[in-house]
């Protein structure tokens, strides 16, 4: 369940990965163009009487304050759309989880629990406790969230657990806002005590209870879409 180890990325591939953001993002938001043009032009436009008060000092520091302003507007603006396209996606929020700093540990191959109709419970630990995430038809969800309750309490001992229904009803997390709310919660375990659970949930999860014939493709997030949003 642990997060595997991250590959290093050569400066060409993470130029590739910045390109495919911002094509990803111009297509999904209107408003990010002219917002990234307007990032750039202005810083630059201020540039012209700072150099002929300063010389040419300005000219670099008007350049580095114009990138400034276009990956802060990339990173604000991608976030938004990318939060966008995956809201009401089955497995959206273990997904986002997975992309997290820090030591938060999520199967996404295989959920704690899940429905043919598309209902999904996701198994998370980390420094708060054991961390239930729910997505799907709220009825059906509180039946299946009670059930994993159980059996897991059978072995956490004194472990904090949570659990989140993910949409946009009253007691439900919205999805832009997991984030947020798992980073908020009360650190309670050491990295000791995350790897002892870690252990345990493995062992008894190894043959959870899922829905007979394959699981839909839905459930399977989709690739290389949310790598920036590691540590946002």
């Amino acid at each position: 369940m642990a997060k595997s180890q991250e590959e290093k990325v050569s400066f060409g591939t993470r130029l590739k990965q910045i390109g495919m953001v911002f094509k990803f993002t111009a297509k999904q938001d209107k408003w990010f163009a002219p917002l990234a043009a307007g990032a750039v032009i202005i810083p630059l436009a201020l540039t012209v009487p700072a150099f002929m008060a300063w010389s040419w000092i300005a000219i670099p520091f008007g350049i580095m304050i114009a990138l400034l302003g276009l990956l802060i507007v990339l990173n604000l603006r991608s976030n938004a759309a990318m939060m966008n396209t995956m809201e009401g996606q089955p497995g959206a929020g273990a997904h986002i989880v997975s992309q997290m700093r820090g030591d938060w540990r999520v199967n996404l191959e295989r959920p704690l629990s899940a429905t043919t109709q598309m209902d999904v419970v996701h198994l998370v630990i980390g420094k708060p406790g054991v961390i239930l995430l729910a997505e799907g038809n709220p009825a059906r969800l509180r039946s299946m969230l009670g059930e994993q309750k159980r059996r897991l309490g059978k072995v956490i001992g004194d472990a904090p657990m949570y659990d989140f229904i993910i949409g946009n009803d009253e007691g439900q997390v919205p999805i832009r806002k997991l984030r947020m709310t798992l980073l908020r919660l009360p650190r309670n375990l050491t990295g000791k005590d995350v790897n002892q659970l870690d252990r345990a949930l493995t062992a008894l999860t190894a043959r959870p209870t899922m829905p007979k014939g394959q699981l839909p493709k839905e459930f399977r997030p989709p690739k290389g879409m949310m790598r920036q949003m590691r540590g946002r």
